[in-house]
């Protein structure tokens, strides 16, 4: 009886060793790994650059303003009554990629259209006030973009894309 009290006395040990060695490592694993996921977070530099406000209120009816946000330029259109009438008309349309005009732009805000301006066929920009729709055509493959910036011709698969934005005043808005 003895020996088997030896054994299960060694037994402990080694369990209490071995658990002892597993916490440690897991502490060393966590310690380690704490700073090495802290580096993957944005610079504050890049934060920085997550949004942008700008002021709108110089903007005349049918003109556009150009702003860059996270190194891509956003048209920012002051649409005319005559245009947005024509986006709406044309929401029925058959088009590559189908989306209303009132899911384009915020409620009470329709005459404003902001759309992230790079083709999404092959990242060019489009020129404004030209096309097929008197919006924006892509020079570099022939996207035509309706007043909406939905693609309506060409090989663009996709909408001009819509960021995320907020009117902090009726001159103010913030992208990002």
């Amino acid at each position: 009886m003895l020996e088997n009290e030896g054994q299960c006395a060694d037994q402990s040990k080694r369990d209490f060793m071995v658990l002892s060695a597993s916490a440690t490592a897991a502490v060393a694993c966590a310690c380690a790994a704490v700073p090495f996921i802290g580096s993957m977070q944005p610079a504050a530099d890049v934060l920085a650059l997550a949004s942008t406000e700008v002021e709108i209120g110089d903007v005349k009816e049918g003109d556009i303003k150009r702003v860059m946000w996270q190194g891509k330029p956003v048209f920012i259109k002051h649409r005319t009554e005559k245009e947005i009438e024509a986006a709406r008309k044309d929401d029925s349309a058959q088009m590559p990629d189908p989306e209303k005009d009132e899911v384009r732009v915020k409620k009470g805000k329709e005459k404003w259209l902001i759309v992230i301006g790079v083709c999404t066929h092959l990242g060019c920009i489009p020129t404004n006030n030209t096309g097929d729709f008197n919006a924006w055509l892509c020079p570099c493959h022939g996207s035509h973009y309706d007043t909406s910036g939905r693609i309506r011709k060409g090989p663009a698969p996709k909408n001009l894309p819509v960021p995320p934005y907020e009117f902090v005043s009726d001159t103010m808005v913030k992208i990002g």
